[in-house]
């Protein structure tokens, strides 16, 4: 078992985003902080720069918060060879590519639907509890998604790991890299 690392509020936010990528996500969804222009951070920023310059006043608080998230996201996510058995095994749940069209075209998985992006709405009206598993190419932006329907009450939401790469590099090695 991996040990699970450690925010330090001394660390530099390239730092902290190289070892936990969604801080970005889980310090906007909670403080609003680093998803806009007015609110950014510099990768040299170190996370004490960040809370002072944001009015944050418990950095300790925005670790917790962040290691938090950080051990949410990887209980969201799933395995490549997982999905393969769930598919195998005629499970019932929703695979949804969450890439673009572009992307798409250059290379699919078989059992993937892509996102609708025309009704994105049709996706809430889902029972809460229907298993849904998204993917993307290296696995970020399903997350993102992941934790979107995660906060939206969804409780069954994964996020494949490593996206459609992992997916070629361990299920399928016929789909093309790009």
């Amino acid at each position: 078992m991996t040990e699970t690392p450690t925010i330090d509020p001394a660390m530099t936010m390239e730092a902290i985003l190289a070892v936990f990528p969604s801080a970005q996500r889980a310090l906007f969804q909670r403080y609003h902080v680093g998803g806009c222009a007015s609110c950014a951070f510099q990768p040299g920023d170190t996370l004490a720069e960040v809370c002072k310059q944001h009015n944050m006043l418990d950095v300790n608080e925005v670790v917790r918060h962040l290691e938090t998230s950080h051990e949410m996201d990887q209980r969201m996510q799933v395995e490549p060879v997982q999905v393969k058995a769930w598919i195998d095994g005629g499970e019932d749940f929703r695979f949804i590519d969450v890439r673009t069209p572009q992307e798409i075209e250059l290379a699919s998985i078989e059992h993937a639907e892509p996102l609708d992006f025309a009704d994105q709405g049709k996706y809430m009206s889902l029972p809460k509890d229907t298993r849904i598993v998204f993917s993307c190419k290296s696995g970020m932006r399903s997350l993102d998604i992941a934790a979107y329907f995660a906060g939206h009450g969804f409780t069954r939401i994964h996020s494949m790991r490593g996206g459609i790469d992992a997916w070629r590099d361990e299920v399928d090695a016929s789909i093309p890299a790009y």
